[in-house]
């Protein structure tokens, strides 16, 4: 697992993950950790994918908890976290979607494909909160519009327009600002 290849939200992510992993006295980083991380963070816009490709993100959210909170804990906890299988799994999957795509870094948004075509618990509840391999691809080439993932930082670029600047045609700034 190369973390230089990460995007730096997905560096984030999985830092996150790993403190949840400690924060519950998890000695294996799972899936449902990373996962949970990047819904809960604002900034790599995950929740607002899954609601894009027609999910719902707080079932999802909801679910992960769930098995989060089921995983086991260690009484005699030591700090130490590894990986587990299925995470290193995950990630793996994760890597060759940004291959088959072109990327050079692997960005948060191809954990949630890679997660789908796990076949695990972490695959069905992602199914039951809505969300298909055609939706989600579908979701993820509208917010990337065509652009490959070739720089640690290219998440942070995406919808730079949408996140610093206002829309003057918008009949919603159109509505909050009448005269």
């Amino acid at each position: 697992m190369r973390f230089d290849k990460f995007t730096a939200k997905l560096q984030a992510a999985i830092a996150e993950a790993q403190s949840l992993a400690v924060g519950h006295g998890h000695n294996q980083l799972d899936p449902a950790h990373l996962l949970l991380a990047l819904i809960d963070t604002k900034d790599t816009g995950i929740k607002a994918l899954v609601e894009k490709a027609e999910g719902s993100s707080s079932r999802l959210r909801d679910g992960l908890q769930r098995q989060m909170d089921d995983l086991p804990k260690v009484s005699q906890f030591d700090g130490d976290v590894q990986p587990s299988r299925d995470f290193v799994k995950l990630i793996n999957l994760t890597d060759r979607e940004a291959q088959k795509r072109g990327d050079q870094f692997i960005a948060s948004e191809l954990v949630l494909l890679a997660a789908l075509e796990m076949n695990s618990a972490i695959s069905k509840l992602m199914k039951e909160a809505g969300l298909s391999r055609k939706s989600l691809e579908a979701a993820i080439n509208s917010l990337r519009g065509g652009a490959k993932v070739n720089d640690a930082n290219a998440e942070e670029q995406r919808e730079a327009l949408n996140k610093y600047t206002l829309d003057l045609t918008s009949a919603r700034w159109m509505a909050s600002s009448t005269l």
